[in-house]
């Protein structure tokens, strides 16, 4: 395993490099902290532009810098990187690298405890090869922090079942426990109110039923894997909005939730769908968004009993 943080050259990213810890400790790997810088226009007349360069060199070293402090304990290699744009320049490190996972941060526009896609990590999340991981906004987690508990979320698909299989051979290398949980929004009252059988809430009634149906029979095929993790069940989530329903779930400090992308996305690249964008962008914890074909890889490693590290 190894894995490739993104930091912006001109802003502190502590609650990237709090996550991008809490991954290598758990994973028992490396990083490769990356700041891209940008392309200026050159070659320009008599090298007029090289103040400037010089400005985003010193920048990204007080990053990086601070990066390192942040890092204690944790083995990290960092570099700067030049690209026409911060998602090609990652893409362009992905490609010289070849981690399993990319950390990015959320946009500095989002709230505290949210994920925020900005549009470095927007563009990254339609052309990325691997996982991509992404803090809330505010993150933080202790110098030993490790992921305790690994939550995948299942909507009933093919695909989502190898994002829980793919969940499921991850949790059992690290040692943390698997969750598996769904989301769905319903209109306000047809749940909570008590207000009768509408038809919103018979709907409803019904999809749970139908998914905690799937979910007991994945549970059961997780437990006969050859290296089954610790299982602690599944969950649903239920609101009148996305925000309420990732609210309606249990959630606590070492949990990472586990998403796969878009059943309509390129098969080999991470596309996250529009379900899955509101289930990130509420999720108080960090994501995972797993490409399909990782995910298969990942699905084909837990039926053959190969820990995480044999199955890329």
């Amino acid at each position: 395993m190894s894995i490739l943080v993104g930091v912006s050259p001109g802003q502190r990213s502590t609650s990237v490099m709090h996550l991008a810890a809490m991954l290598a400790r758990s994973l028992d790997t490396p990083l490769v902290v990356a700041a891209v810088l940008p392309q200026s226009w050159s070659p320009l007349t008599h090298n007029t532009d090289r103040e400037w360069r010089d400005h985003v060199r010193q920048s990204a070293d007080v990053v990086l810098d601070h990066a390192a402090s942040v890092l204690v304990g944790v083995k990290a290699t960092f570099v700067q990187h030049t690209a026409r744009s911060a998602h090609k320049g990652l893409l362009e490190l992905i490609e010289e690298h070849k981690p399993d996972l990319v950390v990015l941060g959320s946009s500095s526009a989002g709230s505290l405890g949210q994920i925020s896609l900005g549009s470095v990590s927007d563009a990254l999340l339609h052309a990325s090869p691997v996982p991509v991981a992404i803090a809330p906004r505010g993150f933080r987690a202790s110098g030993a922090a490790r992921v305790t508990r690994v939550t995948a979320a299942y909507g009933g698909s093919d695909a989502a079942a190898d994002v829980v299989r793919g969940a499921a051979v991850v949790a059992g290398t690290i040692g943390a426990s698997l969750r598996i949980a769904s989301f769905a929004v319903t209109p306000s009252g047809s749940v909570t109110a008590g207000v009768g059988r509408s038809a919103d809430r018979g709907i409803a009634d019904e999809w749970v039923r139908d998914i905690e149906d799937h979910v007991r029979s994945l549970l059961d095929d997780v437990a006969a894997l050859p290296r089954p993790p610790r299982l602690e069940g599944a969950v649903v989530g239920l609101g009148d909005s996305w925000a309420t329903a990732l609210e309606d779930v249990e959630w606590r400090a070492g949990d990472v939730l586990v998403v796969g992308s878009s059943t309509l996305g390129p098969l080999a690249r991470v596309f996250i769908g529009s379900h899955a964008t509101k289930v990130v962008r509420h999720s108080p914890v960090p994501a995972v968004i797993v490409p399909r074909r990782a995910a298969a890889e990942l699905a084909d490693a837990a039926e053959e009993g190969a820990p995480v590290a044999d199955g890329r």
